[in-house]
């Protein structure tokens, strides 16, 4: 199914949905939600992933992909089964409330992880392939999806014996972490060991009210990845009064923000000039 909208990069934005099956770890069903510019008269393009929050799914955070994509980017959001969305759908409550209740397990975790790597080498097959350029890939996501943003980059991670894990991707040239997420509460190693080893230029991107939704904390918390991100290359950018939501594009339990009209543009010619600069060279 496709969808067309007007933006103001230039090109009209389709959309494109459909699922990948890994035969190779029981059928697990990865859905996916393409952004990509329409013309028969376009290069190949560089190509970025995206990874949802805990709760979300493939759908989030259209205002910052229609807008990259409308600059000449194919942008694909993954949807992560066991902790997107399907977890509060059709139940009674709010989402974020029943979310606190949930426990994830660290194999679901580790197969959330798991499916960038799949994605990546199923979408050479898929049928938009001779629009994307493998060689100049990003990789992106919020909250939950910034902590596999974090991995795909070199962040070290803990099993369930507490062994660190290189779970990176070195095919990925740069990565954006919208509200990264400390793991500091998983494992007793020291933050240069865990963050030390990302590998790749990453945009950290968070604000003052940039709360935790499900524990609480604020968003200095966030800050530790940046400190000790071992790539010389890192950047740091602080919404001014920011909450956690307003990269989704959703609100949640959040009120109406005044400063959301303002937020979102800063948001974009932030994540355009990052990209541009680290996938395009300008």
């Amino acid at each position: 199914m496709n969808q067309g909208a007007n933006t103001d990069g230039g090109h009209k934005v389709l959309l494109k949905r459909g699922e990948f099956i890994d035969e190779n770890r029981g059928g697990r069903a990865v859905p996916f939600k393409i952004y990509h510019p329409d013309g028969d008269d376009l290069e190949k393009m560089p190509l970025i992933l995206w990874s949802h929050g805990f709760g979300g799914n493939r759908d989030g955070a259209a205002f910052i992909s229609r807008h990259i994509a409308s600059h000449g980017y194919i942008i694909c959001h993954l949807t992560h089964d066991g902790t997107d969305s399907s977890l509060w759908e059709g139940k009674p409550g709010h989402p974020w409330d029943i979310l606190r209740e949930v426990h994830i397990t660290r194999d679901v975790t580790l197969n959330r992880f798991k499916d960038v790597p799949f994605a990546l080498d199923s979408l050479k097959d898929h049928e938009l392939a001779g629009m994307m350029d493998f060689e100049r890939l990003g990789i992106s996501g919020h909250s939950f999806g910034a902590m596999t943003t974090q991995v795909i980059a070199g962040m070290r991670f803990p099993d369930s014996e507490g062994n660190l894990l290189d779970l990176s991707d070195q095919r990925f040239k740069a990565g954006i972490a919208y509200s990264p997420t400390a793991i500091t509460h998983l494992t007793q190693a020291p933050p240069e060991e865990l963050y030390g080893p990302i590998s790749i230029p990453l945009l950290h991107m968070t604000g003052t009210q940039d709360d935790s939704p499900l524990d609480g904390y604020d968003y200095k918390h966030r800050l530790v990845i940046y400190e000790h991100t071992g790539h010389p290359e890192k950047y740091l950018h602080v919404l001014e009064g920011g909450d956690h939501m307003i990269y989704n594009g959703t609100r949640g339990k959040l009120g109406a923000s005044d400063l959301r009209e303002q937020h979102e543009a800063e948001i974009l010619t932030e994540v355009l000039g990052f990209w541009n600069r680290e996938l395009k060279g300008f």
